[in-house]
C-alpha cells in the first residue's frame, strides 16, 4: 500500500482549472494520504479522489490526439528547432505510447507555471457533483469552418 501512495502525486493535477457546473471553482483535500477534488454542494462538501477526474481528462485529452500523432510530431519538432526526421521519428513515437506519459505525469504532477498556463489558455474541466466531468474546455485553434458560403 505504500508503494502506491509514493507513486501518486501529491495533489490533483488540475486544481485550479476545475470548476463546478456553476462555474464555481473546485477545491482540493485529502483523504488521508489520497489527494481529493473537493465539491462544495450547497455547503456539503463531496470529496472525489483525484485520481478519478484526473485520469477521465487525460483520457479524453489521448482521445483527441489519436490519429494526429503525424502531424502533432512535425509541429512540436518545428516548435523546438529539431525539424529532422530522427527528431520527429522520436516525438511522434512518445504521442502514440501518450498513455505512459501520462503515467509518468500523474505519478509526479503538474507543474505550477503549466497549470496557470492552461488556464490563461481557456482551459476548464466541469464536473457535476458527483465529479463525472459534463465537459472539458480546451484551447481551439480558429475553425476552417467558419465563413462557409
Amino acid at each position: 500500500m505504500s508503494r502506491y501512495n509514493f507513486l501518486m502525486a501529491n495533489q490533483p493535477l488540475f486544481i485550479g482549472l476545475v470548476t463546478d457546473e456553476l462555474g464555481n471553482p473546485v477545491e482540493s483535500g485529502f483523504i488521508g494520504s489520497e489527494p481529493c477534488y473537493v465539491i462544495n454542494d450547497a455547503g456539503f462538501h463531496r470529496h472525489v479522489p483525484a485520481a478519478q477526474i484526473d485520469r477521465a481528462v487525460l483520457a479524453q485529452m489521448a482521445e483527441m490526439m489519436k490519429g494526429s500523432e503525424d502531424v502533432l510530431s512535425e509541429q512540436t519538432a518545428k516548435m523546438l528547432g529539431q525539424d529532422d526526421p530522427f527528431s520527429k521519428a522520436m516525438i511522434e513515437q512518445q504521442l502514440k505510447n501518450i498513455d505512459q506519459q501520462f503515467d509518468a505525469l500523474m505519478q509526479t504532477g503538474m507543474p505550477e507555471e503549466m497549470r496557470a498556463y492552461l488556464g490563461m489558455m481557456g482551459f476548464k474541466v466541469v464536473v457535476n457533483y458527483h465529479g463525472e466531468i459534463v465537459r472539458v474546455d480546451q484551447p481551439a485553434a480558429a475553425s476552417d469552418d467558419e465563413g462557409d458560403e
